[in-house]
Parts: structure tokens; sequence; C-alpha cells
């Protein structure tokens, strides 16, 4: 009798299976970038910020990242995007390993602050989201 139960939850389980399968985790920044900065700004991205995200991509905590050119439909949209793609939501949880790199790439946590802030004179985070692959099977 428990054999035939099991039978059919599992027939039932099998029918209700999701038709995909989660895939990477992408955070994606909505930068707008203030007058006169493009250049500076895409500067600072292909030095630090870019050796920053490779020696990440190197030590398996990301799976990409890249940089997009947006137009923006009105003075308060977004005029690039940056996404940040992690290989599943448990890589979010490495952020020392995260912080140990970054220490060793871009300096200490507080010298990391103020470029942070420095760069608040080029650029205005307008936000940002996490969003997840999903695959269809």
């Amino acid at each position: 009798m428990s054999l035939l139960m099991f039978a059919v939850t599992a027939s039932v389980f099998a029918q209700e299976a999701k038709p995909y399968k989660e895939g990477g985790v992408t955070e994606v920044s909505f930068i707008k970038v203030k007058p006169g900065q493009f250049n500076n700004y895409l500067k600072f991205l292909d030095g630090a910020y870019k050796a920053n995200m490779e020696a990440m991509k190197k030590a398996g905590l990301i799976t990409g990242y890249a940089v997009y050119s947006s137009q923006a439909r009105s003075p308060s949209d977004a005029d690039l995007i940056l996404t940040v793609t992690y290989p599943n939501m448990a890589a979010l949880d490495r952020s020392d390993e995260a912080d140990a790199i970054s220490v060793k790439v871009l300096g200490s946590l507080d010298s990391q602050a103020k470029a942070s802030a420095d760069r608040e004179s080029m650029r205005e985070l307008l936000g940002s989201q996490l969003t997840r692959e999903l695959i269809l099977k």
C-alpha cells in the first residue's frame, strides 16, 4: 500500500515540475552620468572598476560584468547601466571574500569609501535591482 502511495505522489510531483531551472543572478545598476563627466567616469570603469571585476571573476565570485550605454528617455533616466552576474544567489553571501579581493586590488575599505564619494562628482546611482535568469527546459 505504501509503495502505491509513493508512486502516486511521485507521479503528481513529476507532473508539477517547473518548466525552467534557475540560472545566474545579475545585479543591474542604473547610473546617471553628470554633464561633462562621461569620459572621466568611463576611465574609472576601464581602470579600477575593471581590475576589481576581473579579480572577482578570476576568483569565481562572479561570472561576468558589462557596461551598457542607454538612451535616457527623460532627464531623470539612466544613461549608463552596469551589470554584474553571479553564478547563483549563494554567491552573494561571499562578501568577506569579495571585500578581501577589493582591498587587494583597490586598497583599504576607508580609501574605497573615499573613492566612492569622489565618484559622486561624476555620476549619480539611481538605483539597482537583482534579476535571476530562468532557463527554459
